[in-house]
């Protein structure tokens, strides 16, 4: 149990100001994403009409989050964003998957993972906002439906990234927690693997779709 406060630190003193980076969370991210660039690259070398078994997980990502953009964003949005959304779940379902192996956490069990995700969403889906709509019509938006309302909409948009950051964050930590502790009850016996494959594979599975369509969501919202 005492491995959940067991973290590695690294503190870089920059003009007085002390920041602090989580080796762990940062050695993890890498994982995942060097995993997914050896992926992408096995999957789209040496393309096939009768694709193999690493092409074919590749284009079903790729054509069913595609499609989910396309429909939200439409045609033209599309090509720009929709490479995002793909990347953005898979970066989360690896994140949520690495837990599986042993002596490995998910990245996404720490708050700064998930706000960071939040956060980008966020920037991403207002600058979308603001080009295809201008700056007149985007900041209208916050006057509606009367100008009073500007102080709760401003609340309104903020609480997005809360929202959907602490979401992700507290099923994942959540799980890790359960997990533990039902292992040390039971001494790791029957319990344990079952669990382990919910929260990792099921449970993480289905919060990276959340929180990637909540994104698309977000995006699609500031767009129309």
């Amino acid at each position: 149990m005492e491995d959940l406060g067991k973290i590695h630190q690294l503190i870089v003193n920059l003009s007085g100001y002390e920041m602090t980076f989580n080796l762990d969370i940062l050695v993890l991210s890498w994982i995942v994403i060097i995993g997914l660039l050896v992926f992408g690259y096995f999957a789209s070398r040496n393309r096939q009409l009768v694709p193999g078994a690493v092409q074919t997980i590749g284009e079903t990502f790729v054509f069913q989050f595609y499609s989910l953009t396309e429909d939200a964003l439409g045609e033209r949005l599309a090509r720009k964003y929709g490479p995002l959304i793909i990347a953005l779940f898979m970066f989360l379902l690896m994140c949520n998957w690495l837990g599986v192996f042993p002596h490995l956490g998910e990245p996404t069990s720490d708050l700064n993972t998930t706000l960071a995700m939040g956060i980008m969403g966020f920037v991403i889906a207002h600058y979308v906002g603001i080009r295809e709509k201008g700056i007149k019509a985007y900041l209208k938006g916050y006057c509606e439906p009367i100008f009073f309302m500007i102080p709760l909409n401003i609340i309104g948009e903020l609480s997005k990234v809360i929202s959907i950051s602490f979401r992700l964050f507290g099923n994942i930590m959540g799980g890790d927690i359960i997990v533990l502790v039902v292992t040390y009850l039971t001494f790791s016996l029957v319990l344990p693997p079952f669990l382990t494959a919910f929260f990792f594979l099921f449970i993480g599975a289905i919060q990276a779709f959340v929180f990637t369509m909540l994104t698309l969501v977000y995006i699609a919202v500031q767009v129309h």
